[in-house]
């Protein structure tokens, strides 16, 4: 049955930071939401794009070689594949993740932070 889904509402029933759970799927994208706090870590995604939406909150991305990019609630970015980056909120921040179905939480890097897809599939 055809629905509809709440992104804010989906982000008060998150318990973990760092920790995406997938509300949608369009096509080979999921669709993600997570609250984030403090600094994530340095990585990359070799074969996939990814977009980052905030929805509450303020976040920063640190990339490679780059300025940083600031992001407010509204605003998106896109880090292309293969680009090294890694998000911060210094204040806890929700947000939106577009990514293909092949992305790996924390790209070519494992960390205790690091959810597989079958923990990022499970329900809040």
């Amino acid at each position: 049955m055809i629905s509809s889904i709440n992104l804010l509402q989906a982000c008060t029933e998150l318990t973990d930071l760092w920790s995406p759970k997938v509300i949608g799927k369009v096509n080979d994208q999921h669709v993600k939401v997570a609250k984030l706090q403090g600094e994530f870590v340095w990585h990359k995604h070799d074969h996939e794009d990814e977009l980052f939406q905030v929805l509450r909150g303020n976040m920063r991305i640190q990339i490679h070689d780059q300025p940083d990019v600031e992001l407010s609630p509204g605003d998106f970015c896109v880090i292309p594949r293969g680009t090294l980056h890694n998000p911060i909120a210094e204040e806890e921040c929700w947000i939106v993740l577009i990514e293909t179905v092949t992305t790996q939480h924390t790209g070519d890097i494992q960390t205790p932070r690091t959810r597989s897809i079958e923990d990022q599939l499970s329900q809040p």
